[in-house]
């Protein structure tokens, strides 16, 4: 733990100096282990939030602090100009794990799924038509915060005021499959779409949503794109969530988890995809940065495994159990939903709209939780954190319902 506070870095030096597009607690993290963060002041906090999905193996793995300690002894940075080790061992193991052929490296989520909607878009002009333009996407929907991906995502609070959208993108209800056919044509290139829903509420789509959109997909020559970003890497108890469905995307995107809290992305696709692409065509200074891809792939060794895949099942029960006896004292719950550590917990009607303040109290009982919207709290935890560290955590929050309910 650090000695002294440095006084002059405070909350409200957020306020002075950067743009004003967050709203962060009064608090300020310095220093985590496995499923515990400490602020300024050496408060202990037990984290349930992950960092929003990111921080999938807890705060300072041994391993991955060693692979970027070793990394940052070797080589930084050398730009796309050069190919290099660790970009080339993180994408051979995520060919070999998964449905792809070829791999494209970025830093976030939203690069990740730039990329996808541009392939797509190139691979059906390319294959077909230059009028094979449409996006067919989902209300709800999450994915990413540039101009192209804030306008394929379903929330207008995210897209509208910033000009002109991309045109050609079209958004239908969530698991509806006669929305979708009505939309589907000979013009649509891709339909994009999240397994499970995170920011827009934690939802899952049904099996049979996900085998119908593969079929129209494969009737009108479009390409099924997965944003796993933030359900995927483990996040549900499979390597990826379509692996869960079994329903194989044209393309996926990864991000999130796949760094551990390292800024990484990927977009997967498969060679015959790919091979519109060409030198040139698309591109970006940092992705493939070998620090990112030596952490990526200690990531990526440690989550694919049976002992970390098969342990989100019962830490998910472990959670279910831990809210259900809360939910038997306070009534704040009507369910929950998600799946695998991508969990849900739905308030009850008296409680709607206040899910933020759940997170404030949540905080001020030293505990980090999340929300989906305004009914729905978050819960995206390590998918290692400790059985110790799951109970503590509940006692805190238990203590904050309490708070709530009795106000």
């Amino acid at each position: 733990m650090p000695q002294s506070i440095d006084q002059s870095v405070n909350r409200a030096l957020f306020d002075k100096v950067i743009l004003p597009v967050y709203a962060p607690a009064p608090f300020i993290p310095v220093k985590g282990e496995g499923s515990r963060v400490w602020d300024q002041q050496h408060n202990e906090y037990i984290d349930f939030a992950g960092g929003i999905a990111v921080n999938a193996l807890g705060h300072c793995h041994p391993k991955l602090v060693s692979a970027l300690k070793a990394q940052s002894h070797k080589l930084w940075h050398v730009s796309n100009v050069f190919t290099n080790e660790p970009a080339l061992k993180l994408a051979q193991r995520l060919t070999e794990n998964t449905f792809a052929d070829r791999v494209f490296f970025a830093n976030s989520g939203a690069e990740a799924n730039e990329a996808a909607f541009k392939l797509a878009r190139r691979y059906a002009i390319e294959t077909y038509s230059p009028y094979k333009t449409k996006i067919i996407a989902f209300y709800q929907a999450f994915h990413g915060r540039t101009l192209f991906t804030v306008s394929v995502g379903g929330q207008a609070k995210y897209s509208d005021g910033f000009g002109p959208k991309p045109a050609d993108i079209i958004h239908v209800p969530f698991n509806d499959l006669a929305a979708v056919k009505a939309v589907m044509d000979d013009h649509t290139c891709a339909v994009v779409i999240e397994p499970i829903q995170g920011e827009g509420g934690v939802t899952p789509a049904t099996p049979e949503f996900l085998q119908g959109l593969r079929q129209l997909c494969d009737q009108f020559n479009a390409l099924l794109v997965f944003d796993e970003v933030q359900c995927g890497m483990g996040r549900i108890g499979s390597l990826f969530a379509y692996m869960d469905y079994g329903v194989v995307p044209d393309i996926l995107t990864s991000a999130k988890a796949l760094g551990g809290g390292f800024p990484i992305s990927a977009m997967l696709t498969t060679h015959k995809v790919a091979q519109v692409m060409h030198p040139g065509v698309h591109g970006t200074t940092y992705g493939g940065n070998l620090l990112a891809c030596a952490v990526g792939l200690a990531v990526f060794d440690v989550i694919n495994t049976p002992e970390v895949l098969k342990g989100v099942a019962a830490r998910r029960n472990a959670f279910i159990e831990q809210l259900e006896t809360i939910n038997q004292q306070f009534k704040v719950f009507t369910g929950y939903r998600g799946k695998g550590l991508l969990l849900g917990a739905e308030l009850s009607p008296q409680y709607h709209d206040k899910s933020s303040h759940f997170l404030a109290v949540a905080a001020e009982f030293k505990v980090l939780i999340l929300n989906a919207g305004p009914n729905i709290l978050r819960f995206t935890p390590s998918l290692v954190i400790t059985d110790e560290e799951i109970k503590d955590g509940m006692n805190r929050f238990a203590k904050a319902v309490a708070k709530i309910v009795q106000a």
